[in-house]
């Protein structure tokens, strides 16, 4: 009798919000909870927890059904424990009552206790408004588990449908955040409201859509066309972070010659150094298989970020883009690099980093959008980090961009750069514009330009300094960069006690 009473009940909790309402799940190009964990993890190996809980409100006649609209536990991922917790948009549109709280909340807890990432699947209308307070403080204690969780394991939010109000701040506190086109959007305060306040109507997508995080905001980290692509593509993310911050990301052997000299860099340099070239063709000669996981494509493409492994090992890659305003660093690309710089640094990822550029972009909006506190981010985040720092200047490093970019001022490792490099504090034509600003004869002006180029638009002038360990061959970077990493596999750095740092936010 009991074991029929255990079947029903299970029967129950999987129908979830019921037929009509997964139909109308699936109309709207979206999966259910369910068929969500299935593709993420691997095949039976989800453990379910809390598939009973209901909420205990009186108000509003509330219906109650098993899971209370999430569901929750751990399974295998390519074989690695990972946590999840899925809202289930069938069942009160997925949202966040006190008892459906209490389930993310006690999953983070395990995750964190047991020290395995844990990936937030979210499809919520928000706060429940039947449980009123309940509902808001339920909020508050999975804030408080994602910060005591932050840099300890990883977190990774999927934005799977609707994600507003203080639902938002949850994925903004994980690691990365993921969306999907047509179907996810974010905002703090939605159309209706934003029309009442400031009169401006703007419709769900062009205000919080996955577009709109991915170009202008940053928030998402990638965006995919539908669910299925999005839970392959982070089981596949997933492999090359570690489980937490006491262990290296998982080795995987590839056949790819550490060694490999490749001559078509030797030319990718063009002989006018004002013209642009393409950073990514640097960055898949360098990768094993030439994969690279590139992490905000379409946001600050000035600068390039993301994870790949050489010789088998996951690095993180961060690398000027000459083809984007230059290369040059503003508000965007600093914020952007410095927060993948200091996940790396957390979760003992080793950081290369590959330098064309310029400057900091000028100009009245950069200054006044505050460039100096977030370029500081960028230089606090690398002088920060502890794990290997790996440098390969490629043609341009000048002023406090060159210092900023994992400069050896600022503890680089090991700093290579290609015979192309200028490393100086501002390029040739602008340097004797300053300090000849008298000088009018254009003849004596182009003698004195290419006098300060012969001086310093070469890298040995650092290398003498010991700015500049080893000057290679471009074709040999590949080769450099393994055995730096193999040199500072054991690396180990102390610090003084503090209670936390004081980073420019």
């Amino acid at each position: 009798m009991s074991f029929s009473v255990l079947d029903d009940k299970r029967c129950e909790s999987q129908k979830s919000g019921g037929d009509l309402k997964i139909e109308a799940q699936h109309k709207k190009g979206k999966l259910t909870a369910r068929e969500r964990i299935d593709i993420l993890f691997d095949k039976n190996s989800f453990q379910e927890y809390d598939a009973f809980a209901e909420h205990r409100s009186e108000n509003f006649d509330m219906a109650k059904i098993p899971g209370d609209g999430v569901i929750t536990g751990c399974g295998k991922i390519n074989g690695r424990t990972v946590f999840a917790y899925a809202q289930d948009f069938t069942v009160f549109g997925g949202s966040l009552g006190q008892t459906h709280a209490n389930k993310i909340c006690k999953i983070m807890d395990k995750a964190l206790s047991v020290r395995a990432p844990i990936i937030g699947l979210n499809d919520s209308g928000g706060a429940r408004i039947q449980e009123g307070i309940d509902s808001l403080s339920g909020y508050g204690e999975i804030f408080q588990r994602n910060v005591d969780a932050s840099g300890i394991i990883p977190q990774i939010s999927l934005i799977m449908g609707p994600c507003a109000g203080g639902a938002v701040y949850s994925p903004a506190l994980t690691d990365f955040v993921f969306m999907i086109n047509d179907t996810s959007y974010m905002f703090v305060t939605g159309p209706d409201v934003v029309k009442k306040v400031t009169y401006e109507d703007v419709s769900y997508k062009d205000l919080g859509g996955a577009k709109i995080h991915e170009d202008k905001t940053g928030i998402a980290d990638l965006v995919f066309t539908n669910d299925i692509e999005a839970l392959i593509q982070v089981r596949q993310f997933l492999s090359f972070l570690p489980d937490n911050n006491s262990k290296s990301p998982i080795f995987r052997p590839t056949s790819d010659p550490v060694d490999y000299i490749d001559n078509s860099l030797n030319t990718l340099i063009p002989s006018n150094c004002n013209v642009p070239y393409d950073m990514y063709e640097l960055i898949e000669k360098i990768c094993d298989e030439r994969v690279f996981c590139e992490i905000k494509p379409n946001f600050a493409r000035n600068i390039i970020i993301g994870f790949c492994r050489i010789g088998g090992n996951t690095v993180g890659v961060v690398a000027n883009q000459p083809m984007q305003l230059a290369g040059c660093l503003d508000v965007n690309a600093s914020c952007k690099a410095a927060r993948f710089i200091r996940f790396c640094d957390a979760f003992n990822i080793p950081i290369i980093t590959l330098i064309d550029v310029p400057g900091f972009l000028p100009g009245t909006n950069q200054e006044h959008n505050g460039i100096i506190k977030h370029g500081a981010k960028l230089l606090y985040a690398y002088a920060e980090a502890t794990v290997p720092k790996i440098s390969v200047i490629t043609r341009k490093a000048y002023g406090g961009a060159y210092i900023v970019m994992n400069s050896k001022h600022l503890r680089g490792d090991i700093n290579y750069a290609w015979p192309s490099t200028e490393i100086a504090v501002m390029g040739p034509e602008g340097a004797v514009e300053i300090i000849f600003r008298q000088e009018k004869d254009p003849e004596k002006i182009k003698s004195l330009v290419q006098e300060y180029r012969t001086k310093f638009a070469n890298p040995f002038l650092a290398a003498s300094r010991g700015f500049i360990d080893d000057i290679i061959y471009p074709s040999h970077t590949r080769s450099c960069l393994y055995n730096s990493l193999e040199m500072l596999k054991n690396k180990k750095t102390s610090k003084p006690w503090r209670k936390h740092d004081n980073l420019p936010i």
